[in-house]
């Protein structure tokens, strides 16, 4: 009887660790091939034109009339310029210049993508050898991490005034 109750014990205990939910929004795999949502755009209405007469020829790979842009209909809400009329300031040319002497990488989010895989794959490389599964977040950005508290006592030591902040510990 004692061994049954101890097996129940160690089955309800697996039970319970297996439904935690630790990783959540952490978790850095893919969920799955399927597509991304949130990426759907969903077109302008169609409009029938004026005159077919006076419609521009077509341009390959160029924007279609029904194309949104989420960012420039945002910036139009927000009561912004549009992008396809701002200009640059005279006043802001110099540091425009500056900012881009090195040139310019369009692709930057595609860049750092690659990078933090590339920083990910070297902080992990012995992770396949664990018993339980890691919060890989955590382990890959630990050197990276900022203690808040010490940032707080270190702005205050500087005479920094600062919002009071809860114990570090909660003992």
């Amino acid at each position: 009887m004692r061994g049954k109750t101890a097996l129940m014990a160690m089955a309800a205990l697996a039970v319970a660790a297996g439904c935690s939910g630790k990783n959540g929004l952490r978790n850095l795999d893919s969920p799955g091939p399927g597509p991304d949502e949130f990426m759907i755009i969903p077109a302008k209405p169609l409009a029938e034109p004026n005159s077919y007469s006076d419609l521009p020829p077509p341009t390959p790979g160029g924007v279609n009339r029904t194309d949104r842009d989420p960012a420039a209909e945002a910036i139009v809400a927000l009561g912004g310029t549009p992008p396809e009329l701002r200009s640059v300031p005279a006043s802001d040319t110099q540091l425009l210049a500056q900012a881009g002497r090195y040139g310019i990488d369009t692709d930057s989010r595609r860049a750092l993508a690659e990078e933090d895989e590339k920083f990910r794959r070297r902080q992990s490389r012995m992770s396949g050898l664990r018993i339980f599964v890691p919060d890989r977040y955590a382990e890959a950005y630990k050197s990276e991490a900022i203690d808040p508290f010490e940032q707080n006592d270190r702005f205050r030591r500087a005479g920094v005034p600062t919002v009071s902040a809860p114990p570090a510990t909660l003992d």
